[in-house]
C-alpha cells in the first residue's frame, strides 16, 4: 500500500533529481518530501565558474524570476526556468535535509555523497529508536537522467511497498533491482 511508507528522496540542491522523483513518486500517491543536502542551491550559471547560488530556503518563484531576469534565453535553452516552473507547483521552496525532524521509513538519494551525508546526519541525531532504509541509486544531475531516476525510483518504491516484510526481503529485492536497473545501489539500515 503505497500510503504505508513514508518516503524522502534526497539529492545536493533540491532542485533537479529528487524533485523529478517528488513529483513522479507524488502522482503515484505516495507519501513523500523531497530535500537536499548541500550547503547552499547550486544552479548553473552564464559560465562553469559561475553558479548561480541561493540559501536553501529561497522559494522557487524568487529563483525563477531571477535567472528570468539575469538572461531568459539561456535559462530557457539549458531548461532551468522549466525545472523551477515545475518545482514550484510542487512545493514552496528548497529544503536542506540536515534542517529538518521529520522521520521517514525509506530514504532514497541520487549519489554516493548525498548518502554519506544523509547517514552522518541521521547520525549524529540523539534518538535512536526509529528504523530507516536509506538506499542510494546513481542518477547524473541532467534532466534525463533525473527522468529515467524518477522511473527507477519510482519501480523500487514499488516493490517495497508490495513487501510484507520489508526489512527481510530488502537484500534481495536489491540485488535484483541492481541487476535490472544496471546500476550500484548503496543500502544501509539506519536507528535514528
Amino acid at each position: 500500500m503505497p500510503q504505508a511508507l513514508k518516503l524522502a528522496v534526497i539529492c545536493s540542491s533540491n532542485m533537479n533529481r529528487s524533485m523529478e522523483a517528488h513529483n513522479f513518486l507524488s502522482k503515484k500517491g505516495y507519501r513523500v518530501q523531497s530535500f537536499g543536502t548541500g550547503d547552499k542551491v547550486k544552479l548553473p550559471g552564464a559560465a562553469p565558474d559561475r553558479p548561480n547560488v541561493y540559501e536553501f530556503g529561497t522559494p522557487y518563484d524568487d529563483i525563477y524570476q531571477d535567472l528570468l531576469q539575469k538572461d531568459r534565453e539561456l535559462y530557457t535553452r539549458n531548461g532551468l526556468l522549466h525545472m523551477l516552473d515545475r518545482n514550484r507547483r510542487i512545493k514552496p521552496h528548497p529544503e536542506r535535509f540536515q534542517s529538518t525532524s521529520e522521520q521517514f521509513n525509506l530514504i532514497l538519494t541520487c549519489e554516493e555523497r548525498v548518502y554519506d551525508q544523509v547517514i552522518e546526519s541521521l547520525e549524529g541525531r540523539d534518538s535512536q529508536t526509529t528504523p530507516v532504509h536509506i538506499v542510494n541509486i546513481e542518477i547524473q544531475d541532467n534532466h534525463e537522467e533525473a527522468t529515467i531516476g524518477a522511473f527507477l525510483m519510482c519501480d523500487l518504491v514499488a516493490m517495497m511497498a508490495n513487501s510484507d516484510d520489508l526489512d527481510n526481503d530488502i537484500d534481495e529485492m536489491l540485488q535484483d533491482f541492481e541487476a535490472k536497473c544496471q546500476r550500484p545501489i548503496l543500502h544501509c539500515l539506519l536507528f535514528y
